[in-house]
């Protein structure tokens, strides 16, 4: 035990824990020669470095741009040209991986760290002693929280798991069945709710508080298709008023307006810090000196970097709004270039960009400090539009979510009318969801939770097969794990 409490105690000092968040750190500021091997879990200041130190994994610059990658490359948003990344990003698009080629996109040990930083928590809250009852059941359910996002993160990407609840845990662990790991995920989410700070009384923002775990549990009934709890919980946000929409999407990702009352639950960045936002540098055109559209107005690049790799949007997705959409407004389709030539990427098949985290002033290279969302208000308000209509069919109640945000976008009512079938409501949502959180990170999972993922990928070319609907374990951990079985087709 000694030995892995020297193993964390490390692994704490070298990641920075105590910029964990970002804009700001996750402690208040003490001496470090108060942490040692020895006292690091008997402490309030030691427990809360171990949460710490998860949320610093959760907020990484990689995994942020690993879910971009993995939900908009392998659906019908986003491709990639150039650079080193090249290689993998062809793979990752074409549907070509397999389990001998995992890609960076697919994460892993990540989360599992995630995992082990929440039971070491929970494993060893009650050795502290120095803390009253009311914190320590707050950091036993933001160490529950964090555990279950970890798992819903990695279940979105492989399916079930091994369900590991403490450190005493068999190495040789066999994945969940499907209704057991539902359960579990549910009863996680439900113990921590209750004991978690109501919104905005988190100390400090980026941490999770009720409403974004809500958000999140909102999410998990939704892509497991669970619609009654799905419209339970939406309702139980919506009636709580705590969020709302803000008028406008341009403004929604401005640098200057992250804390707004649309973000429920959130990665938080830093410029150029470890977990700053990269995906600009991938972004930008070749040779960007300022932009004419996109939010890019007069925008001069004197210090941010313009990788080789570049992401491009695809034409059949830039031309599907509909006409006057303002969520097209984070668009950039013309810049000017180093050489004062004006560019039109119109002119070049696919080659749009996707400008919704707009570069940082404060950026030096590809550290730029957007905060990146993983649930918004609009999210709910379509998952309960969705979930009516998978119950009833189409109803007024349904369509009415469907225009607020529709209404944030300037476009007019659609009418109950607009859609005679379940169906045709279920085509739309999905049509609102990607105009809505493109570069979000959310395509795919929508697309497979509607049966399209396979569909659509087939109509663009590429050989999808039903394997591809999860993506390979690992087999380093298949070597390790005997009792881990792979995904089907691998």
């Amino acid at each position: 035990m000694k030995k892995y409490i020297k193993t964390i105690f490390l692994s704490i000092c070298i990641s920075g824990l105590f910029m964990a968040l970002g804009c700001e750190s996750i402690l208040e500021e003490e001496n470090k020669s108060q942490l040692s091997p020895d006292n690091l879990l008997t402490s309030e200041l030691g427990i809360t470095s171990v949460i710490a130190n998860a949320y610093s994994s959760l907020n990484a610059s990689n995994p942020t741009r690993n879910f971009v990658k993995r939900e908009e490359m392998t659906s019908d948003i986003l491709w990639q040209t150039g650079g080193g990344e090249n290689g993998t990003a062809v793979s990752l698009i074409g549907f070509l991986w397999d389990s001998n080629a995992t890609l960076e996109a697919f994460d892993w040990g990540i989360y599992w760290n995630v995992i082990r930083d929440a039971n070491t928590v929970l494993d060893n809250i009650e050795n502290v002693g120095d803390i009253n009852d009311s914190k320590k059941q707050n950091l036993i359910a933001e160490a529950r929280f964090l555990r279950v996002q970890a798992y819903y993160i990695l279940w979105i990407q492989y399916g079930t798991l091994p369900i590991r609840t403490g450190l005493s845990d068999p190495q040789q662990l066999a994945r969940a069945g499907e209704e057991e790991f539902k359960t579990f995920m549910e009863s996680e989410f439900l113990a921590a709710i209750p004991n978690l700070p109501d919104p905005g009384n988190e100390s400090n923002y980026g941490r999770v508080n009720s409403g974004g775990a809500k958000g999140l549990l909102c999410k998990w009934y939704l892509n497991t298709k669970q619609w009654q709890k799905c419209v339970d919980v939406a309702n139980d946000i919506i009636i709580g008023g705590k969020y709302s929409l803000v008028p406008s999407y341009f403004n929604l990702f401005a640098l200057e307006n992250e804390r707004n009352s649309e973000f429920m639950l959130v990665s938080t960045k830093l410029a150029n810090e470890n977990n700053s936002i990269s995906l600009t540098a991938t972004t930008l055109p070749p040779g960007y000196k300022v932009g004419l559209d996109g939010g890019l107005e007069n925008a001069v690049n004197t210090t941010w970097s313009n990788f080789a790799s570049q992401y491009r949007l695809l034409d059949e997705f830039y031309n599907s709004f509909e006409s006057g959409d303002t969520r097209k407004s984070r668009i950039l389709t013309s810049y000017v270039n180093g050489n004062d030539v004006q560019i039109n990427l119109l002119s070049t098949p696919n080659n749009t960009r996707a400008m919704k985290y707009a570069p940082d002033p404060a950026a030096q290279g590809s550290g730029h400090g957007n905060d990146f969302p993983i649930v918004r208000y609009a999210d709910i308000l379509l998952a309960k539009a969705e979930a009516l209509n998978e119950i009833s069919g189409p109803t007024q109640e349904s369509v009415d979510f469907v225009n607020m945000i529709r209404n944030r976008a300037e476009l007019e009512d659609k009418l109950l009318s607009d859609f005679p079938t379940k169906e045709s409501l279920r085509d739309h949502i999905l049509n609102e969801r990607r105009w809505e959180f493109w570069y979000e990170g959310h395509r795919r999972t929508d697309l497979l939770r509607m049966g399209k993922y396979i569909e659509f990928a087939i109509s663009r070319g590429h050989s999808a097969q039903e394997k591809h609907k999860l993506f390979p374990i690992p087999q380093g951990e298949i070597d390790a794990n005997q009792l881990m079985v792979q995904n089907p087709g691998y």
